[in-house]
């Protein structure tokens, strides 16, 4: 397998054998169980899809889908060709220390936001006349031509709560009793949101 799925329970500290404390995200990764097995031949391409949680409230469609596997109220898919069937349990061994992976999760929502907050724009003079204009964004439509503002310009609007990767972190340490993963830095999300591990490199 090559990622797992699981949930952001917070940032700690850890102190490794050389002395140094280094910052650290616990996540719950897993346990996942395989619901549903994709292959090239039936499918076009090759994929496994893992389900987490538990969950009261499901829809006959996705019972059906899940076929007594489980309530799971999240699925993901991982375009990989693995050796997995339907049932087969993922956790957290599949992964070592030292590891290298990615995360994506839902980033914080901040609501609406001035362009300040949200572009890091650094506002306007605090002198010659300028008593309530220091966060303004200023001028933002064109001139004669093309006379209206262009789509995807810098203004404020909403801030967060959009899917954020964070590339490249080390795995530092795995609780394999309580299926708990301590990932070096920060993750996207808030606590107790569902984030996806993969695994990068070889």
């Amino acid at each position: 397998m090559q990622g797992i799925i699981g949930k952001k329970i917070g940032m700690t500290q850890l102190f490794l054998e050389n002395g140094d404390c280094v910052p650290a995200t616990a996540i719950q990764a897993g346990p996942c169980i395989v619901t549903q097995v994709k292959t090239r031949a039936h499918d076009g391409y090759d994929a496994v899809q893992l389900g987490f949680g538990a969950s009261k409230r499901l829809t006959k469609p996705e019972k059906g889908h899940l076929k007594g596997l489980g309530d799971f109220p999240v699925l993901h898919e991982f375009r990989a060709e693995a050796n997995a069937s339907p049932g087969d349990r993922v956790d957290v061994t599949m992964l070592s220390e030292g590891d290298m992976v990615k995360v994506s999760g839902t980033s914080k929502g901040r609501g609406f936001a001035g362009g300040v907050r949200r572009y890091h724009f650094r506002g306007g003079p605090k002198t010659h006349g300028q008593s309530d204009r220091h966060r303004a964004p200023g001028s933002v439509g064109a001139g004669t031509f093309p006379g209206r503002v262009l789509k995807g310009k810098k203004m404020a609007g909403h801030l967060g709560a959009r899917s954020v990767t964070a590339r490249n972190l080390k795995v530092v340490r795995i609780d394999p009793d309580r299926n708990v993963l301590f990932i070096r830095g920060a993750v996207p999300g808030a606590n107790g949101e569902v984030v996806i591990v993969e695994k990068v490199g070889n």
